[in-house]
């Protein structure tokens, strides 16, 4: 079979989605062959499938553009986004290979499964069209779903899936409308003509089409539920706290991530010409995620559930820079994502290891004393807390310093109000604090628990908590590539 240079262009502009896709059903081909003892073979398979997709992105670099009549775009953004989303994968990978055999859940299905939703995370993020970028959230969603209730026997992971499955249907709805309405008055559903459209009926009618408004009010909506941004996070910390925890890793950060990649897109490229209307959601839904975040976390004795409402109030950090709606804002963005992956799943790795078999040791009580029993997990977990929490020499602390920069610098456009914001989001830091210092505080201060055996740290796991760990001071110490990098992205976005 022949094919034409446009053809093999379209290939490398989704070669990450068909490697990980083929990878998945290599592993539900052989799952079958394999005999109960052999299934963990198939976690280091999806592994091998993720450096492969990540390989790939080189084969997107060399060969950037336009993609399947336009519907897909491989730019640095794009690239940037998939690095992300696809590294999150790799690790909570390593993260289930264990864990799966504790529970007696190894199954093929579940690292494909994890491939697939993967998949549709870089959809997600590479969308040029709003359909596309529907299909690419139910790749995610679905697949999330079945993930999210993967222990059958436990209630709280049947609880996660349904209340997962309910509240993503709606939020789906939401997005759908929002993506009619544009198209009812644009007349195309392309994301790079969409604000060209608009113009032409601004310039005919002068003034903004209220459909067109309301249409980006419900793509925010059906958006907002995937980033778990307030008020849409009801469903977060009850399927956060249920579903296995190397799920739960993947939850709090590749769909996070991809999405926040596809609202850049929409909002920067669709309609920037509006965005003094946008600029006062987003405000306002940064404030309310920040606040709800950190005040519900304060109460929460779960270290799991406590993890989730962080997630939540990290959302509202990242909102912080995409309110700048410049340049810069898509940069700090951009680099908070890739530090929030790396120290979010490294603290749900140490979760997972610290839970042992169903997930019996989740509260704080459980960590006490955890630095003279297991000094490297604490000295880990430790680390990942302070990066959440921003302390210096970490990557969460240079996320924090340029959104927070970022949103400074725009203050010119949109005065007094970009100042409260950040003013917000630093007294919202300083509440975090306490319930990151308590656990680090349990883990050093307090009496270890009597009813708590110390467990070795496995090969899958130690490799993962490694890659985070070293990740989390890299971008503390040397941000400067990454940093770059990051630029260089929000620079291909705007000029797309």
């Amino acid at each position: 079979m022949h094919f034409s240079a446009e053809q093999y262009s379209n290939l490398h502009r989704v070669a990450p989605e068909i490697i990980l896709c083929l990878f998945g059903i290599v592993i539900m081909l052989l799952d079958p062959f394999l005999g109960r003892g052999r299934q963990r073979m198939l976690g280091w398979v999806a592994f091998v499938g993720t450096l492969a997709a990540l390989a790939s992105l080189r084969l997107m670099y060399l060969d950037q553009g336009y993609a399947y009549s336009e519907l897909i775009r491989a730019d640095l953004f794009s690239i940037f986004a998939h690095a992300v989303v696809i590294g999150a994968a790799a690790l909570c990978v390593l993260d289930a290979i264990n864990y799966l055999d504790d529970e007696n859940l190894q199954r093929g299905e579940f690292y494909a499964l994890v491939l697939f939703a993967t998949a549709g995370m870089g959809i997600l993020a590479g969308a040029n069209e709003l359909l596309t970028a529907f299909i690419g959230l139910e790749m995610s969603s679905i697949s999330s779903y079945i993930l999210a209730g993967f222990r059958k026997r436990a209630t709280k992971s049947n609880e996660s899936s349904l209340k997962y499955f309910i509240l993503g249907s709606f939020a789906t709805a939401f997005f759908l409308y929002g993506i009619a309405m544009v198209y009812g008055v644009t007349g195309t559903t392309r994301i790079d003509q969409v604000q060209p459209a608009l113009d032409q009926i601004f310039s005919a009618t002068g003034q903004v089409p209220a459909l067109s408004i309301l249409g980006l009010a419900l793509i925010f909506v059906g958006l907002g539920f995937k980033v778990v941004a307030a008020p849409f996070h009801i469903y977060g910390p009850d399927v956060y706290e249920g579903a296995p925890t190397p799920v739960t890793a993947l939850l709090a950060s590749g769909p996070k991530a991809a999405t926040f990649a596809l609202m850049v897109r929409i909002f920067y490229i669709s309609f920037p010409g509006e965005v003094h209307f946008w600029f006062w959601a987003i405000w306002g839904s940064a404030i309310l995620t920040m606040f709800v975040g950190n005040l519900a976390a304060i109460v929460q004795s779960n270290v799991k559930r406590m993890l989730a409402y962080s997630s939540i109030a990290h959302a509202g950090y990242i909102l912080v820079a995409f309110a700048a709606a410049t340049v810069y804002g898509v940069s700090a963005l951009l680099f908070y994502l890739a530090a929030y992956t790396l120290m979010k799943v490294g603290a749900f790795l140490v979760v997972t290891h610290l839970g042992q078999q169903d997930e019996k040791h989740l509260e704080i009580t459980d960590y006490a004393g955890l630095g003279t029993r297991q000094p490297g997990l604490a000295v880990c977990f430790s680390l990942f807390l302070f990066s959440l929490l921003g302390l210096p020499a970490t990557g969460g602390f240079l996320g924090k310093f340029f959104a927070f920069q970022a949103a400074l610098d725009s203050h010119a456009t949109f005065g007094p109000a970009i100042l409260w914001l950040v003013i917000i989001a630093a007294i919202n830091s300083v509440i975090g604090a306490y319930y990151y210092l308590r656990i680090i505080i349990a883990m050093y201060f307090w009496e270890p628990s009597k009813d708590y055996t110390p467990s070795k740290v496995p090969l899958a796991l130690f490799t993962a908590l490694a890659i985070a760990a070293i990740g989390t001071l890299y971008l503390g110490i040397l941000p400067r590539d990454v940093l770059n990098a990051a630029f260089a992205a929000a620079g291909s976005l705007v000029a797309h």
